[in-house]
């Protein structure tokens, strides 16, 4: 948790009665374990165990495990934009530049041998 500087405070824990196998034990004590991080609003449900404390550790591990694959992801998509930019910065290679302006000029001379071209048009007689 001081890894991921998450607080004790900032945890949100509320408890349920589960569902599945487990018997009459299931039915009698709430086990499953709610667990909310107010501030990202991450929030998880464990109901794996028929104890309410090892379905706390659960909630817990797997709150941070989430918590740090969302900063993670975060962190990769920052590095994504500032890498994409320093590209779109950089200028371009001189002699891709004149690759570049070379096609364009092939291509207005091809645009403009068709354009000068006209039909005479023969009256009827």
């Amino acid at each position: 948790m001081r890894r991921l500087k998450v607080r004790t405070d900032d945890l949100e824990e509320s408890f349920a009665r589960s569902s599945g196998p487990g018997g009459q034990h299931v039915n009698k004590v709430s086990t499953a374990v709610t667990l909310k991080h107010r501030p990202s609003g991450v929030s998880l449900t464990v109901q794996d165990s028929r104890s309410q404390a090892r379905n706390r550790a659960l909630a817990l591990e797997r709150l941070l495990d989430a918590l740090e694959r969302q900063r993670e992801e975060k962190r990769a998509a920052e590095r994504a934009a500032a890498s994409q930019q320093r590209r779109r910065n950089s200028p371009r290679p001189p002699r891709l530049k004149r690759k570049i302006l070379e096609q364009k000029r092939n291509r207005s001379q091809l645009k403009k041998l068709r354009a000068n071209r006209s039909i005479e048009v023969i009256p009827p007689p």
